[in-house]
């Protein structure tokens, strides 16, 4: 997707956990591991655009880990209010010398593995992968992905 705002767009990324592996992909565009994630439509908040992303990109359907922080831990129908679940992690980084990403970083659950058969035919190159403790610790992998990573199947995954 092409940048939302000129200087600075809002992303988030998703570290899936199933059993205890975790899904990873080769981004199209970078080259590197990466979760599941991408840009925040001016349309949505951050827990809509992370269920979107996921669907799109892998298929699959996702429950985000968390508690609402807040006062009602729930919603407040009667003003129309939605409370949301707090990012796990918010980190900010470059692209290039002129565009940033806000990052929201979200914990799910996925009651599957399956990634669906349309977006691997869609998505033909595209590696995907869902990888355990030790494959996170033989690959190459940027440093915060693979922090997020391993505390994600830490927290989430079966004991």
């Amino acid at each position: 997707m092409p940048h939302i705002n000129e200087k600075i767009d809002f992303c988030v990324e998703v570290f899936i956990v199933y059993k205890n592996k975790v899904l990873l992909r080769i981004h199209d565009k970078l080259g590197f591991w990466l979760s599941v994630g991408g840009h925040i439509e001016l349309d949505e908040d951050p827990i809509e655009a992370a269920i979107r992303e996921v669907k799109e990109e892998v298929g699959l359907d996702i429950e985000i880990i968390g508690e609402s922080n807040g006062p009602l831990n729930g919603d407040d129908k009667n003003r129309n209010y939605k409370y949301l679940i707090p990012p796990r992690y918010l980190g900010r980084h470059p692209v290039n010398d002129k565009h940033e990403h806000v990052v929201f970083v979200y914990f799910a659950k996925s009651k599957t593995d399956l990634i669906s058969e349309s977006i691997l035919e869609h998505e033909k190159g595209v590696e995907m992968k869902w990888m355990t403790s030790d494959d996170l610790n033989k690959i190459e992998i940027i440093p915060n992905v693979k922090f997020y990573a391993l505390e994600a199947l830490k927290e989430l995954g079966e004991k």
